[in-house]
């Protein structure tokens, strides 16, 4: 850590400025990327440059990008021989992203949701993500469990999700409070057709909203998520969503449907 001793920074917790210092660690996020020369990679906090450095011997191209412009000092110095890196200093969650076709990152765990829904709506072929571990599980979770929810789904119509390694906080400095681990995301086409995406989003959010109630139950809760500015008696709430709905997906309990089944429901609640 000589280099922050330098400049005299101390990294803080509370900004999730956890780097990875094992070096074992570092080679399986690398080896999983599956990078050639013929890649341009994104990192998104690159922190003081330990996973950058690996980046930068396998790609075609890093881009690397550290909002802490005390951290910027410090990969400037370490990246000084590797033109093949670019810098950007500022927040991945508001800056113009180049493009890039793969992404490795030891990610701030505060913005975990934010920051991968961005990146798949920018588009990509295959990510290695270190998350919180607790996270990493609710990407990759199965019906039935209680680690699925919308997170689950939404990430699933966008991606495959592969749970890699269980990461210990003892290959972090500082060392986090959690247990870590990394995601293999690849972008596909959505596993099912759904008439309105729009539609589609709003029913996962609604049904998990009382994800352990039956699908009727929870669709009358959360009415109006599903349909925004009706206004109808409680009566033509229940009335419409019967009609609706065949009595099996209507009486399933919501934590126990598989994604397709929420394509379904949406498509059936989709006006004509």
């Amino acid at each position: 850590m000589r280099f922050l001793r330098k400049q005299g920074i101390r990294l803080s917790r509370r900004a999730g400025q956890h780097q990875v210092i094992d070096p074992i660690v570092l080679e399986r996020m690398v080896d999983y990327a599956e990078l050639s020369r013929g890649d341009v990679v994104l990192e998104i906090g690159a922190g003081i440059g330990n996973l950058t450095l690996l980046l930068a011997s396998r790609a075609g191209r890093v881009i690397a990008v550290e909002r802490d412009r005390r951290l910027v000092k410090v990969l400037e110095e370490r990246l000084r021989s590797h033109s093949n890196v670019e810098l950007l200093c500022g927040d991945a969650l508001r800056i113009e992203l180049p493009k890039f076709n793969k992404v490795v990152a030891n990610l701030p765990y505060g913005i975990s949701s934010d920051i991968t829904f961005r990146l798949l709506e920018h588009g990509f072929e295959l990510a290695v993500l270190m998350y919180q571990r607790e996270f990493a599980e609710r990407l990759a979770a199965k019906p039935g469990s209680d680690e699925y929810g919308r997170l689950t789904l939404s990430t699933h119509y966008r991606a495959s999700v592969e749970l890699l390694n269980e990461v210990p906080s003892t290959a972090f400095f500082p060392q986090p409070k959690v247990t870590s681990a990394m995601v293999r995301l690849r972008p596909r086409e959505p596993p099912f057709k759904v008439k309105d995406e729009q539609v589609f989003f709003r029913v996962i959010r609604a049904l998990f909203q009382h994800r352990r109630q039956r699908v009727r139950n929870a669709l009358y809760r959360s009415f109006g998520e599903v349909f925004p500015g009706v206004k109808i008696s409680k009566e033509d709430r229940r009335a419409t969503i019967d009609q609706r709905l065949p009595k099996e997906l209507a009486e399933a309990r919501v934590m126990d449907l598989v994604p397709e089944k929420f394509g379904e429901i949406a498509n059936l609640l989709t006006s004509p």
